[in-house]
């Protein structure tokens, strides 16, 4: 590989075939490393990230990862680069092909690591992307599910679990009944994060109130290993004892906003993350609080959410007086 020209080869010209691709375990453990990333969102984007760098290098054989240089690192960055991709889509790319090498160099199989050194890109702002309602906004959809059916009475749950916890999406898919339990007098979630990491959050009371009058009208609270929120209907199959999907979720916040006037550009169910943690930050929660109660395993990544130097109503355009 040390005399391959570097090609910039589409991704979707993939240099290895599928089959080829899982038996990497032709330079030892390679696979084990794919194996030991718990979580499938995680696995499923490393996997996409490695294929690309492979597409990109060319590499034909397992046994050409140890001739990988740095320069082909860098060369591979210039190109996402060129395909304007955001800041943090590189840099995950990048953190992707790092671990790997890096789990490769634990095992002997290579020497060092070819992307250790490489620069990664600034992050875009010192404040994140993602919108954020306000707290008017916040009550206007926490009272969207209206009424005492039983799809309203999960809504309401699901909406006050967000609002009020900050979860990703495929945490709150993957809340089970047990998830609910006290720890030490106190109502807390247990919350299966990033990187099988488990986080426990005390429950607030009017989220608390929320799910368990979801739980009484749905009967299931019984079911510990069960999912904690489930359909209220299933065309497809029928069944009602599977936990409800990220996108059945996200249709259904997307629904409540239109039918709450709520118009923010961007709303998602990131959006209520990025609210619950923006108000907590507002509100004097310490920051060192908030990144362990978000998950994040960088403080840089919780101070996107900090949004108190920029509140409209603290501008200076407000104290004009004429």
């Amino acid at each position: 590989m040390k005399d391959r020209a570097i090609t910039t080869t589409k991704t979707t010209d993939r240099a290895l075939t599928a089959r080829q691709f899982h038996e990497l375990a032709a330079v030892p453990s390679a696979a084990v490393w794919f194996a030991n990333i718990d979580n499938p969102n995680t696995r499923r984007a490393y996997q996409a990230d490695v294929e690309d760098f492979i597409a990109f290098t060319g590499i034909n054989r397992p046994d050409e990862f140890r001739h990988v240089t740095r320069a082909h690192v860098i060369a591979w960055r210039s190109t996402l680069e060129a395909r304007q991709l955001g800041p943090a889509t590189i840099r995950r790319k990048l953190s992707a092909v790092s671990s790997l090498f890096d789990h490769l160099c634990e095992e002997n199989t290579i020497t060092h690591n070819p992307v250790s050194g490489v620069k990664r890109p600034a992050a875009d702002a010192n404040e994140g992307k993602t919108p954020a309602l306000s707290d008017d906004q916040a009550r206007m959809l926490l009272a969207a599910p209206e009424g005492d059916s039983l799809k309203a009475k999960r809504d309401r749950a699901i909406i006050s679990v967000y609002l009020f916890h900050a979860l990703r999406r495929s945490e709150l898919a993957g809340l089970l009944v047990k998830s609910l339990a006290e720890r030490r007098g106190v109502p807390h979630l247990t919350v299966l994060g990033k990187g099988s990491k488990t986080r426990y959050i005390p429950v607030h009371p009017a989220a608390l109130s929320a799910m368990n009058d979801y739980l009484d009208a749905a009967g299931h609270a019984e079911d510990k290993n069960g999912p904690l929120f489930r359909p209220t209907r299933n065309n497809v199959t029928g069944r009602l004892d599977q936990a409800i999907t990220g996108d059945g979720i996200y249709a259904m916040v997307k629904d409540y906003g239109r039918k709450a006037g709520i118009t923010l550009d961007g709303l998602c169910l990131h959006a209520l993350r990025a609210t619950a943690a923006t108000n907590a930050l507002e509100n004097a929660a310490d920051l060192a609080y908030v990144q362990a109660w978000l998950g994040h395993a960088n403080v840089s990544t919780t101070r996107l959410y900090d949004r108190r130097k920029s509140r409209p109503e603290d501008s200076p355009t407000f104290k004009v007086r004429y």
